[in-house]
């Protein structure tokens, strides 16, 4: 198992909530998992309704949203999941940077994750098989973000680094968290059988 702690940082903005973001990063077993804490003055975050209907949607950025981001080391194609705490969702692959072959990565269906309201604290956790996808033991690179709304009518943009004059998620320099799970063969391999 391969796991990583984070803290994401906001853009620069002149009404930044008073805020935290923190997480951890699991691998295992070809499964990644992106675990989500939003703590602090968290009343204040605006947060799209409930759906009792949750399903893929587009442009869930436009409202609070959690994201991830997936690449091969040393290959321009990626993977963007979105995941609203209104329960929608969406995975999408891109060829290259930002929109360069956009479609909807149709391997994923449903994409699997909670959100939670706990006093204090918002909690999101996601899994993704990424078998679909990737082979084992492929190198990733991971940019964990996330788009809050708040109540006043601020949206901030928080990831692990913004590398960019702009907040961009999709710039590859902010993929700064690097994964690579050990295959190990199996005994049998290993003994020429």
């Amino acid at each position: 198992m391969i796991e990583q702690a984070f803290t994401l940082v906001p853009f620069p903005a002149p009404d930044i909530p008073a805020i935290s973001i923190t997480g951890k990063l699991l691998l295992q077993n070809h499964v990644l998992t992106v675990q989500y804490s939003l703590a602090g003055n968290i009343d204040h975050v605006l947060l799209p309704p409930a759906s009792l209907a949750p399903s893929r949607r587009d442009e869930l950025w436009k409202e609070t949203c959690f994201e991830f981001f997936v690449a091969v080391e040393d290959q321009p194609a990626y993977w963007e999941f979105n995941m609203a705490p209104s329960g929608h969702w969406n995975v999408y692959r891109m060829d290259a940077y930002r929109r360069i072959g956009f479609r909807e990565e149709t391997a994923i269906s449903p994409l699997d994750f909670e959100f939670r309201r706990e006093p204090g604290v918002y909690s999101l956790d996601a899994s993704v098989d990424l078998t679909p996808m990737l082979a084992p033991g492929t190198a990733l690179q991971v940019a964990i973000t996330a788009v809050i709304q708040t109540d006043d009518g601020s949206e901030t943009y928080w990831a692990l680094i913004h590398p960019a004059s702009g907040a961009d998620f999709h710039s590859r320099d902010s993929f700064i968290l690097k994964l690579e799970e050990q295959t190990h063969p199996s005994p049998q391999s290993a003994l020429g059988g």
